[in-house]
């Protein structure tokens, strides 16, 4: 641009100066050679125009790596955002299993302690019924002692008795025509009749005393007899504590029961 303003200023003062001079040569041939620089003008616009198509293309390139840049972090951050919302619902689940956990932890820690309260209720209530059942059985045994000790003292009156009642007994054993045997247990003795029925001397009738109790008691017998008639029997001799009075009432139980 400075060398055209040059050429141009230098071209309006040649005019001048030939104006002013006297007619001559041609004013073509006097005219001065001007050189543009066309060439050297285009060498560089296509230098220009190279760089600025590297300029260009490497721009281009730039932003294709920019934008495939951005496509990849909105597909990581897209990524990231899924695995986020994965976590948090992971996460709500693992808060949801939690709190049933704790609930039904905490409910069975309500329904333990219920059972220990009523294990503990019932451990009140057993230790109580344990020391009354320690004293009924305290007492029980004290029963029982003083029963032995008046059962032995009767023992010993008893067998202090047996002593001078064997005659009698032999006198009773001959007369009703009686025999005493064993009815294999220790607590009982069998009394066996004969001559109860008139058409059959031999015929038997029996039964088994219970030696065992204070009372007599009678638990087996033949023929069979009505069992009121027998209580009545063993009333009047546990009363008056008189074998005989037992030995008789049966025998006259055993004649009534042949007869009918």
């Amino acid at each position: 641009m400075a060398a055209a303003f040059e050429h141009t200023s230098t071209f309006s003062t040649s005019v001048n100066r030939q104006t002013m001079a006297p007619a001559g040569p041609s004013m073509v041939d006097q005219l001065p050679n001007i050189n543009f620089g066309f060439d050297e003008l285009r060498e560089r616009m296509a230098k220009f125009t190279a760089k600025f198509d590297v300029y260009i293309e490497q721009g281009r390139k730039r932003v294709l790596e920019e934008r495939n840049q951005f496509r990849m972090d909105v597909a990581e951050l897209q990524e990231d955002q899924r695995m986020k919302k994965k976590d948090i619902e992971i996460a709500h689940v693992k808060t949801s299993t939690y709190q049933q956990s704790v609930e039904k932890e905490e409910s069975e820690k309500q329904e333990m302690e219920a059972a220990i309260a009523s294990l503990s209720a019932q451990r009140d209530h057993h230790l109580a019924t344990r020391d009354s059942l320690r004293e009924q059985i305290a007492q029980t045994q004290r029963d029982i002692d003083a029963k032995l000790a008046a059962q032995r003292a009767h023992a010993q009156q008893q067998e202090a008795q047996s002593r001078f009642n064997v005659p009698e007994l032999d006198f009773w054993i001959t007369n009703l025509c009686l025999k005493i045997e064993g009815a294999g247990r220790d607590d009982r003795l069998k009394f066996i009749y004969t001559h109860i029925d008139e058409k059959n001397w031999e015929r038997e009738a029996w039964f088994e005393l219970v030696t065992s109790a204070r009372d007599y008691d009678v638990k087996h017998c033949r023929p069979k007899l009505e069992r009121d008639a027998v209580e009545r029997v063993l009333e009047r001799v546990n009363e008056s504590r008189e074998l005989v009075v037992l030995l008789k009432g049966m025998r006259e139980l055993f004649v009534e029961a042949m007869k009918s």
